[in-house]
């Protein structure tokens, strides 16, 4: 979701080694006002499996990076791995963001329900480029609560949520800002001011805190309002298709809790905790959170062990 969290698909058979050389290739699907962009990375079609990327939250684009200093580019990472096993995967531009900027004149302006418009359009790009019977749908933060609404679509092959949220996203919130001391001076603003949104009112910013300006800004509240109104749990209760929920154990925007409320709410599902894996997927060797931290801006390190392994061998279980 919008500043919120940091950002932060095929034949349901696999080849564990690539057919061919994968190929590269910017593709496009409609949006409502232009077209949407992305990035497919694909062995010859029909290859294998199909795995659309879906972006966590603000202005994270197509390779996982965002202009808040996160260059940690760990969906392109994903899709080179992926590759490497003969899995196809496009990685996406938001509507209204990057290569995906024409597709409406205000970014901000959107909802859950339109990223799942965006996901639906996307499924039907895949399936016809790639040749595949079906897409999985790879969540990513915010993105994993866009793949869970979107997961009835029945051209989904099923669902991998990579640090998705398992509680709605208004208690996420709470208890980021309430983890954090030096937020201390602002809760008393803030938690009154998520009360509201989840109760679909907009709040009045005038007054509050500047450390709040921007995260409670008027040009995204209907965005916070859509987002805070799903819950995870319930969306993922009952879904009849495969479901991989892959956690790190080093993630501080996401918890391991959430991971185990998702499957709780989904017990067939497949639960994987990665214990050095934190929020950008890349492996952290300790508890230190400038260390942590400072693994967001480095895409020259490799994605923590075991992610890309974790999803290859789960798609290549349901064929």
């Amino acid at each position: 979701m919008k500043d919120l969290l940091v950002a932060v698909v095929a034949s349901c058979g696999v080849a564990t080694v690539a057919a061919a050389v994968p190929v590269e290739t910017s593709i496009e699907a409609p949006g409502p006002a232009g077209p949407l962009k992305g990035t497919l990375l694909a062995p010859q079609p029909g290859a294998g499996p199909a795995i659309l990327i879906i972006p966590g939250s603000g202005p994270t684009d197509r390779d996982g990076n965002n202009p808040a200093g996160i260059l940690a580019a760990p969906y392109r990472l994903l899709a080179e791995g992926l590759a490497a096993h003969g899995i196809a995967s496009l990685r996406i531009d938001k509507r209204g963001m990057f290569g995906s900027a024409a597709a409406t004149a205000d970014a901000n302006a959107v909802t859950i329900n339109d990223y799942v418009s965006d996901v639906q359009a996307w499924t039907r790009v895949v399936r016809e480029r790639t040749k595949a019977s079906c897409v999985w749908l790879l969540g990513h933060s915010e993105g994993g609560l866009v793949a869970m609404a979107a997961a009835k679509n029945p051209d989904v092959c099923g669902l991998l949520l990579v640090a998705a949220p398992g509680r709605p996203l208004g208690e996420i919130m709470r208890e980021q800002l309430k983890a954090n001391p030096a937020n201390a001076p602002v809760l008393d603003q803030a938690l009154p001011a998520i009360d509201a949104l989840e109760a679909g009112k907009r709040v009045d910013t005038a007054g509050m805190h500047p450390a709040l300006q921007g995260l409670f800004r008027p040009a995204v509240q209907g965005f916070l309002i859509s987002a805070f109104s799903y819950d995870p749990a319930k969306l993922l209760a009952g879904y009849a298709k495969p479901v991989l929920i892959l956690q790190g154990q080093r993630d501080l925007q996401v918890r391991e809790a959430d991971a185990r409320a998702l499957k709780v709410a989904d017990p067939n599902a497949a639960l994987q905790l990665l214990p050095d894996m934190n929020h950008v997927l890349k492996s952290v060797a300790s508890d230190d959170r400038q260390a942590n931290m400072a693994a967001y801006g480095n895409s020259s390190l490799p994605l923590a062990p075991g992610v890309i392994q974790a999803i290859v061998d789960f798609v290549s279980t349901k064929r």
